[in-house]
């Protein structure tokens, strides 16, 4: 596949949602078909060949991207929800916040020890929400093949708390910073 631009899709919206931060809003890119589809076609195509049976994503913008990518791959796809949103039981794992904590919960029957996983998220920030759901998915005995993202702020420096929790490729179609 020939590279696409996909940052001139992505629109910076200073000071939101408070001021000093720059949002990176993704929505033109996915309203876009053709970008949609290589964001889409390129992290599927990156890991095509490992065997990939669940893609893994974190609510909302990792269903977005994490279910086409899945299918693309011929694989499920596996929920990560907030707590109380999933109605069966679930197994949960927390994770620190800059001011506090948060979980993702997954159905205790999301994943088994015979899947190969693949995470998938538009962005990845400071690695907090990848880690925990690697936690997740080695809870369960699976394994976690790597890691496929629209975006990382790479100024975050997400890839250190990504390698303390797993050895796993982070794949990344824009870097910034």
């Amino acid at each position: 596949m020939a590279a696409y631009d996909f940052e001139r899709l992505i629109v910076d919206i200073p000071d939101y949602p408070e001021p000093g931060v720059v949002f990176k809003d993704i929505t033109p890119l996915l309203a876009d078909s053709e970008g949609f589809a290589a964001v889409v076609d390129a992290i599927a195509d990156h890991f095509k060949d490992a065997g990939i049976t669940k893609v893994i994503g974190a609510e909302a913008r990792g269903f977005m991207v994490g279910a086409p990518v899945a299918r693309r791959l011929d694989a499920g796809f596996v929920p990560a929800r907030k707590p109380g949103k999933l109605p069966r039981e679930t197994v949960s794992e927390s994770y620190a916040l800059e001011y506090g904590t948060d979980a993702l919960e997954v159905h205790a029957d999301a994943l088994s020890s015979d899947d190969v996983v693949l995470l998938v998220d538009d962005l990845v920030a400071t690695g907090g929400t990848a880690v925990a759901q690697a936690h997740l998915v080695e809870r369960f005995g699976a394994r976690l093949a790597g890691m496929g993202f629209l975006m990382e702020l790479a100024f975050l420096d997400p890839r250190s708390a990504i390698a303390e929790a797993s050895d796993v490729e982070v794949f990344s179609l824009v870097k910034v910073g």
